[in-house]
């Protein structure tokens, strides 16, 4: 893990897997954008900050997925540090229960044993329709981006340097991913398509990148989660269920289900892929003897 220098007072932690960027308030403090894995990264973001005598005056998060949230009790606890999030990604996260809503294949009890630490406190909550948030006297720009999840947030430091969260993901990441995630895909596709209208001096890509200029990068995710939905649709034969759909996608993506993690994992995987087709009308949905059941158009 190393620490890069992207712009003015604006860094990023290169984790490895991911970047996660933040902003020096002084030569101690500095407010992070997302706190990133609690397993594998923790000990070593954490060596970081003591290594460089930083503490974590607020935390603000781009949105409530595990590898963006998964440090923030854990930093509010050790600095009690401020945590900024988009309300309906802070209400997720809240509680093991709201977490329910998105880990719907597990049980509470599973939820808690490995998701538990995703609960955390938010102090200020982003609505909707805000386009600018001030922590600790520091003024970041709001970006909305609604899609990868439900209110997703692109955050701009003051030295013009835009971090996408997982509004996009890097060219690495497209040549390794098979089924890449976007809660609804059809909002996802049209965020991406506003990001053409975003002009910062540079962008940070959680997965993963650094770019001066990012109109290329848009058009080649908008082309790549389009080709990935096409590649569900090929799979797709009349009459089939969702866990027929779910097995042949399984057996073309060369992906692995050997526990009800994983089960779960592709299911939130596929399905919104699967709704797309439906919305853009490619596919179609029948209720036979109570079971729905999808077929080409």
């Amino acid at each position: 893990m190393k620490i890069k220098h992207i712009k003015g007072s604006t860094f990023c932690i290169d984790t490895g897997r991911t970047y996660l960027p933040f902003y020096k308030i002084n030569d101690e403090e500095i407010i992070m954008l997302d706190s990133g894995l609690a397993k594998g990264e923790r000990r070593e973001i954490e060596k970081l900050l003591v290594d460089n005598n930083f503490k974590i005056a607020a935390i603000i998060c781009t949105h409530a997925h595990v590898d963006h949230i998964g440090n923030n009790t854990y930093f509010k606890k050790k600095y009690n540090c401020i945590i900024a999030m988009p309300a309906y990604e802070a209400m997720l996260c809240s509680s093991i229960v709201n977490l329910k809503g998105y880990y719907s294949m597990l049980t509470l009890t599973e939820i808690r044993e490995q998701f538990g630490h995703m609960v955390c406190e938010t102090d200020v909550m982003i609505s909707y329709n805000q386009s600018f948030i001030e922590v600790c006297g520091i003024k970041f720009d709001i970006f909305h981006t609604p899609g990868h999840s439900a209110a997703h947030i692109c955050i701009t430091t003051p030295d013009e340097v835009c971090y996408l969260g997982d509004a996009l993901v890097g060219y690495e990441t497209m040549r390794e991913a098979k089924l890449p995630y976007a809660y609804i895909v059809s909002e996802d596709l049209k965020s991406k398509d506003k990001l053409y209208t975003l002009k910062c001096s540079k962008y940070i890509v959680a997965h993963k990148g650094i770019y001066n200029d990012i109109t290329e990068l848009i058009g080649a995710n908008i082309e790549f989660y389009k080709a990935i939905a096409l590649k569900v649709y090929e799979v797709i034969e009349d009459g089939m269920t969702m866990d027929l759909v779910r097995s042949a996608v399984t057996k073309s993506f060369n992906l692995r289900i050997n526990t009800m993690a994983r089960y779960g994992l592709i299911e939130r995987l596929l399905r919104p892929y699967v709704e797309y087709l439906s919305e853009i009308g490619s596919i179609s949905l029948q209720i036979e003897e109570g079971i729905i059941k999808y077929s080409k158009f």
